[in-house]
């Protein structure tokens, strides 16, 4: 088995990644940062958000594994003072994987080009300054003009994050489904939308035709773009899924109690 180890710059992710890749030496892994197997993050969310960027191009065969060095995350198994049980794990694999949905996303230009982004949090378009006016298709029929700050459309893992902090719902991960959050939206006698999150069924797309300014900010998972004229942007939920090595489950909704709510009393 290859396995790649991707670390934060914090000093206890180091230790605890050197800990890591030599305990995994010393029982037979080969380590490989160009085509592993498995790539384990040592760090946060943060860090796995930049590890699936950085290995986009081949999820068809890498799992991925979290390691967290502060409090346990929505994509962190693993605590750094359980090195020894991750080693013996990973010796005793057999495959074993849970996926999740990911977000596709293709931006058009003025000009005739085009980019393509996969997200494994969310997307988001907003404007520098001023307002940010644009229509909403739901597949090929318009559904709203929307006027505000922006608009964020996130995964079912993603649904915990900056959706979340916009009112947004949290979407259970095994669902294949994305969601459209509304960031500050005016609403008056004049400007109408729904106000509301909408959450789209597997088979469903968004498109956001803005109206032509240069000032828009395009951010996927922790990366900001400043792209060229866009005319229109299509989110769907991509044909790729990733994919984590699950050793052991934390039932989704007691990460989201951990994360959110705190300790029962």
């Amino acid at each position: 088995m290859r396995i790649a180890i991707i670390k934060n710059s914090n000093s206890q992710s180091k230790t605890a990644a050197k800990k890591l890749e030599d305990k995994l030496t010393a029982a037979g892994f080969e380590m490989d940062l160009d085509t592993p197997d498995v790539v384990i993050t040592v760090g946060g969310d943060g860090t796995l958000l930049g590890a699936f960027h950085r290995y986009a191009q081949q999820l068809d065969h890498v799992r991925f594994i979290g390691v967290h060095t502060g409090h346990l995350g929505f994509y962190t198994d693993w605590r750094d003072f359980e090195i020894d049980q991750l080693v013996q794990a990973l010796l005793n694999d057999s495959g074993q994987s849970v996926s999740y949905p990911l977000l596709d996303v293709l931006a058009d230009y003025e000009d005739g080009t085009t980019s393509h982004y996969l997200a494994l949090n969310e997307a988001t378009l907003k404007r520098l300054s001023g307002t940010m006016r644009c229509d909403v298709y739901i597949k090929e029929d318009f559904f709203e003009s929307f006027r505000g700050d922006g608009l964020c459309v996130s995964t079912p893992t993603g649904s915990t994050a900056y959706s979340k902090s916009n009112g947004g719902a949290v979407i259970h991960p095994r669902l294949d489904a994305m969601q459209v959050t509304e960031i500050a939206s005016i609403n008056n006698r004049v400007f109408r939308t729904l106000a509301a999150p909408m959450i789209l069924a597997p088979d469903e797309w968004v498109i956001l035709r803005p109206e032509p300014f240069q000032d828009y900010l395009m951010s996927i998972d922790q990366f900001s773009i400043t792209p060229q004229l866009v005319t229109s942007i299509r989110f769907k939920i991509a044909s790729e899924r990733i994919h984590f090595a699950r050793y052991r489950h934390m039932h989704f909704w007691d990460r989201v109690e951990d994360a959110f709510i705190g300790a029962k009393q």
